[in-house]
């Protein structure tokens, strides 16, 4: 018989640095991955003025329920007068969101800005599951 195997859903490394918080997403956002990764990003929009970069740079593949959890931080970020970046240099990714009618939609950055390499003032690691 067949070994079912889910693969793992994505981990994350979060850290806060002058108010900006910065989340670093590592592995698959697919449909497993999804509603996990979703209920966290919607623990760091609930406050007034989020800001909050998405470093997708180590992500190795993202479905439409992973573009629908992008789209859904970006609405509650400006619905609380707040802001998502998107840090990726991947050009298939920038060429799926195009495909998917989102091309312009993100604020998006190739790399980090020098800003977002200080120390950061906290470092909450965690592994979504």
């Amino acid at each position: 018989m067949p070994e079912n195997r889910t693969p793992p859903a994505p981990s994350r490394t979060v850290h806060t640095v002058d108010g900006t918080t910065f989340v670093t997403l590592h592995g698959e956002i697919d449909l497993l991955a999804a509603t996990p990764l979703a209920a966290h990003l919607d623990a760091l929009t609930s406050g007034p003025g989020p800001d909050l970069v998405l470093d997708l740079r180590p992500v190795s593949f993202i479905d439409c329920a992973g573009l629908a959890v992008l789209c859904r931080v970006r609405s509650r970020a400006r619905a609380r007068h707040g802001r998502l970046r998107l840090v990726t240099g991947s050009g298939r990714f920038l060429r799926i969101l195009r495909a998917a009618g989102l091309g312009g939609v993100f604020e998006i950055q190739t790399e980090p800005s020098p800003a977002d390499t200080a120390a950061p003032t906290s470092q909450p690691s965690a592994t979504m599951g």
